[in-house]
């Protein structure tokens, strides 16, 4: 009796913790993936991803505990120049037949207070996984006209392209590269979250 006691309060502390987890997925008619990178040394040069998915899971409404796990599709980069884009797509940048996706999976959410967050996990980009910390900023919470959940999230940070294999380059005359090394991430993020039956 004991024993099946026992048994019984796991297998409802188990059903307790699933349901007190919040899954969330990204509205990508309200969100963006946009990077950009010096050009010439004097100027950017500025681009997205327009197809990206992924999901958030957390327990804790301030998200402090959130797990992200987010997919960019590389085919879908959009610089505003096709001939460019059809460049970064091919083997000196992305290489998007060998390497299709790029990717992120959280390790950790770092409260810094104010609705600040460190988020650090395994980025992949080119084949190639590497550990990140990117800044977070938390918009809030809210439920839309329609009584969807929602909330927001503006994530930045800088990369150095090279770590990840993409050092395709020249030199200027003056001896500055052509193209900048460091890629300036910019992310806003609208998150709805998913209804349960």
């Amino acid at each position: 009796m004991k024993k099946t006691g026992l048994t019984l309060a796991a297998v409802l502390l188990i059903i307790f913790t699933y349901a007190q987890t919040t899954q969330w997925g990204f509205d990508a008619k309200h969100s963006t993936v946009r990077f950009s990178v010096s050009h010439m040394v004097v100027s950017e040069v500025e681009g997205i991803f327009s197809r990206f998915s992924g999901t958030v899971k957390t327990t804790k409404a301030d998200f402090s505990d959130a797990q992200v796990s987010f997919t960019i599709d590389a085919s879908s980069i959009n610089t505003n120049d096709a001939d460019r884009d059809d460049h970064l797509r091919g083997e000196d940048f992305f290489d998007v037949e060998k390497f299709p996706e790029i990717s992120f999976v959280s390790k950790s959410m770092q409260s810094l207070g104010n609705n600040k967050y460190k988020i650090t996990g395994d980025f992949t980009l080119h084949g190639v996984t590497r550990e990140i910390t990117l800044d977070a900023k938390y918009g809030g919470t809210i439920t839309d006209p329609w009584g969807n959940i929602k909330a927001g999230f503006k994530i930045t940070g800088t990369i150095d392209r090279s770590l990840w294999g993409l050092k395709y380059n020249s030199t200027l005359d003056t001896g500055g590269l052509v193209i900048g090394e460091e890629v300036d991430i910019v992310c806003k993020f609208e998150l709805i979250q998913k209804k349960t039956d």
